[in-house]
């Protein structure tokens, strides 16, 4: 028997069948990826929005990364300029007392420990890098390692730091310059250190000279805080200024990330919908070309 269907019939049934196939492969791909389309140009009008979109967001993630580690970098700053501050107001507690009670038992101690703390913090390293030395890596910001040392170097020998500050773009147009260093820290009160170590070894009872000496270190050690404490308020100060900066950055990111989810992202409800439409198309179109394939004139009549 010869079919009532023609070639040219099954040649379109196939054609709609194979475009039943692709929509129904494009939506599956959407639901596994989430996203609307696999490249920028399946994208349409909406792809230059979202590669300047991407692209900005690339920024302002970098600008956010930066951010965090300044404000890591000026934390360290922190904790050791106030821990500085916190020994000094120990150390000139201790030699105050030993002055009015003319009792300076432990007093050796004390003045050993606050130079250690001295030294320790100025040559600290984040990184493998002297935190207070500017930009010079070959060499510790301080050099001095007992108040024997002292005695015998002037304070422009016992620095080594430059004044190097490091900067931080942190937003478009907008940088930070920032750092402390040695010498900015410890310059003044590392002549009250000069004082003590030139008194000599203190013992159990101070004599004239060393309670003169000890007197002259208290003012020194008194004149130096307020520079220590002023250059930790500017680091708090910038601290402050660079968190804000690296909030608003993170709020941009967050905008961006929105910009682009909108114009890439699937909406997936949609795509679970369609994906049931095209399934019941598709097999529709199975049955009415297997029925047209199947077809003769016997059934036909």
């Amino acid at each position: 028997m010869t079919r009532v269907a023609t070639i040219p019939l099954q040649r379109t049934m196939a054609d709609a069948i194979q475009r039943a196939q692709q929509s129904l492969a494009k939506t599956q791909t959407s639901l596994s990826t989430g996203k609307k389309a696999q490249d920028y140009a399946g994208l349409g009008t909406e792809a230059v929005r979202t590669m300047s979109a991407r692209s900005m967001l690339a920024k302002q993630d970098a600008q956010a990364i930066v951010s965090k580690h300044v404000t890591t970098t000026l934390a360290i700053y922190d904790t050791h300029v106030t821990g500085l501050d916190n020994a000094f107001i120990d150390l000139r507690t201790r030699m105050a007392t030993a002055i009015g009670t003319d009792d300076s038992s432990g007093l050796k101690e004390t003045i050993k420990s606050a130079f250690e703390q001295f030294r320790s913090s100025l040559n600290a390293k984040e990184g493998g890098i002297a935190l207070f030395g500017g930009s010079r890596t070959d060499v510790l910001p301080f050099t001095p390692e007992s108040l024997a040392d002292v005695a015998a170097t002037p304070a422009s020998d016992a620095f080594r730091n430059d004044d190097v500050r490091a900067v931080a773009h942190l937003a478009e147009g907008t940088s930070v310059t920032y750092g402390i260093t040695a010498s900015d820290l410890g310059a003044e009160i590392y002549e009250a250190f000069r004082t003590l170590a030139a008194a000599g070894p203190i013992g159990e009872r101070l004599t004239d000279a060393q309670k003169t000496a000890l007197q002259n270190a208290v003012a020194q050690i008194d004149a130096g805080s307020v520079g220590l404490r002023a250059a930790n308020a500017e680091n708090g100060r910038k601290q402050a200024r660079v968190e804000t900066l690296g909030e608003r950055a993170e709020q941009r990111s967050l905008v961006l990330n929105d910009i682009i989810a909108a114009n890439e992202d699937a909406d997936l409800g949609q795509v679970a919908v369609d994906l049931a439409q095209q399934r019941a198309t598709l097999e529709a179109s199975y049955s009415v070309f297997a029925q047209l394939s199947q077809l003769n004139l016997t059934k036909f009549l």
